[in-house]
């Protein structure tokens, strides 16, 4: 005690003392905890630092309110924000100084702040974090209020209402409302692809929960998700002969670099003052050869003073007019010119293709296989055999797809009539050029839901552009919610269907759980349990 008899000033008083403002300040900036470590491992070490800042247990005290969860999601969504932005931004810079280095650059007008891409797509997710949380625990409790003893006159008054709310997946259902903030982000492709994405993860969630429920049962052993991969590559195909503004670039592009033998480019010898028809003149021009039932071709070079091409080709001259003249289909002549055997150009594009696709695959797969180095050092030869066996499936699954596709083109030439089917065929021949995906049955799911989720999106623009259905007013923000508690719903009552460790942790951290894997834990409880029992 001091010489006046008065009690120190506690650290509770002292707390007291500092400036509400900044008390509030500290508690969402960090946790005490985060705190600790950072005075530990930093701000210990400097002395100058550590004279003008908190000890630990007072910034505790400083810190400690009425209501920490509150707190500690509004500091995790500052945070999600500040990651976000700052990744959004970082991003730009790259895209403007290196990969867009030598492009002509147009003019960007202004926006303001709060129509900024950036600062809304920042805003949305923080948001759904926050009232994610803040709703899950607005319901979780009003649940555990209504299943006390003094809420009995409102069950019993309100039975539909009360058996609602009392329910299991109450919470996860209320909290899932938050994902209507999704309406903040932009809507442009992004928010598209960010609900497509959480709809086939939602869908192949309660896929997953019906088959351990023993609802799927008698699945033949070739049954599995690599069946999405036929559908999804023919749907792609023929849209991107038909639609091409609603195909997506990336991957039509990926198609094009690995055709060899089928995509005719320019000669290097071909005067430049003549036009050489490009990529869109080449796949229009194979639109119109379907549309018109593929008609045959007649060689300039057999019949110079006749008329050879139908109306509206004749941007593909300079490729069909060389053709071989043991040609017999317009199609063969525009898509392998060259060579009159349609088997010996599929032979040549493997010949070709397979050993580009397999170097590309090759560095991949093996900078992925860095993290699983000590598989390696246990196991050299099995671990090498592995990497060698992923690398000519995938291979061998990305070339026989793209091929095939394109092939089978000239196959259905040679074995069906010109007027069957003439425009569905595109559908049936990237069908079977997605049957190779059966390669990769065991290891290629993701592929295979990747493929699927810009088969949907593609789907959807081409309907709308055909007027096959007309698309609702914030429908993706709607999807998004509902997919969004589909999962939240799964993963409450049976968190193994989530199939992804680090999407049972997302889902802990969106929670407010932190970042653990319920399945894991409540296995151990289980097993745990039944170990007491035992004893």
């Amino acid at each position: 005690m001091s010489s006046s008899g008065a009690p120190p000033p506690s650290s509770s008083g002292e707390a007291m003392r500092i400036d509400p403002i900044l008390r509030n300040a500290l508690r969402y900036t960090i946790s005490p905890k985060e705190y600790q470590l950072l005075h530990q491992y930093l701000l210990s070490r400097a002395p100058a630092v550590r004279k003008r800042t908190l000890p630990p247990r007072r910034y505790e005290a400083i810190s400690r309110g009425s209501d920490d969860y509150n707190a500690a999601a509004i500091r995790a969504s500052l945070r999600l924000a500040v990651v976000t932005f700052g990744s959004l931004k970082t991003w730009e810079l790259i895209t403007d100084k290196f990969l867009a280095r030598g492009a002509v650059k147009r003019p960007k007008r202004r926006l303001p702040v709060w129509k900024s891409p950036n600062v809304r797509l920042t805003c949305s997710l923080s948001l759904i974090l926050l009232f994610h949380r803040l709703l899950r625990r607005f319901f979780t409790r009003l649940r555990e209020s209504l299943l006390t003893n003094e809420a009995k006159p409102f069950r019993r008054r309100n039975p539909r209402i009360s058996r609602s709310l009392t329910s299991r997946i109450a919470p996860a259902i209320g909290s899932s409302l938050a994902g209507f903030f999704l309406a903040v982000c932009p809507g442009d492709q992004l928010r598209i692809t960010i609900t497509i994405y959480v709809f086939t993860r939602a869908l192949e969630f309660l896929y997953n929960y019906l088959e351990d429920r023993g609802y799927i049962r008698n699945r033949p052993s070739w049954f599995g998700s690599w069946l999405l991969m036929p559908v999804a590559c023919g749907q792609l195909l023929h849209t991107f002969i038909f639609d091409r503004d609603c195909f997506p670039n990336s991957y039509g592009d990926y198609i094009l670099n690995n055709s060899p033998g089928y995509n005719q480019q320019r000669p290097e010898d071909y005067p430049n003052n003549l036009r050489w028809p490009g990529v869109p003149d080449i796949l229009d021009s194979l639109a119109q050869i379907s549309k018109a039932r593929w008609p045959p071709f007649v060689s300039p070079i057999m019949f110079p003073t006749k008329e050879t091409l139908p109306r509206g080709l004749a941007s593909i001259a300079p490729i069909t007019s060389p053709a071989h003249p043991a040609i017999k289909s317009l199609s063969c002549a525009l898509l392998h010119p060259n060579d009159p055997s349609c088997m010996g150009t599929y032979v040549s594009y493997w010949v070709q293709a397979f050993p580009k696709v397999a170097r590309f695959f090759t560095l991949v797969f093996t900078a992925l296989s860095v993290s699983r180095y000590k598989a390696f050092l246990d196991s050299p030869i099995s671990a090498l055999n592995q990497l060698v066996k992923r690398i000519l499936r995938m291979s061998l699954f990305i070339s026989g797809m793209i091929g095939t596709s394109w092939g089978s083109i000239c196959l259905f030439q040679n074995t069906l009539p010109r007027t069957f089917l003439s425009t569905q065929r595109w559908f049936l021949g990237g069908f079977l050029g997605g049957l190779w995906a059966f390669l990769e049955r065991k290891s290629g799911r993701s592929n295979f839901m990747y493929a699927a989720r810009m088969s949907i999106d593609s789907f959807w623009k081409v309907g709308i552009k055909r007027g096959w259905w007309r698309g609702i007013k914030n429908g993706d923000v709607l999807l998004f919610a509902l997919s969004l508690a589909t999962v939240n719903v799964l993963y409450e009552i049976s968190p193994k269907s989530v199939n992804s460790g680090v999407a049972r942790k997302g889902l802990g951290v969106l929670r407010g759980e932190g970042w653990v894997d319920r399945a894991t834990s409540l296995g151990t409880e289980q097993d745990m349990t039944v170990k007491g029992d035992e004893e």
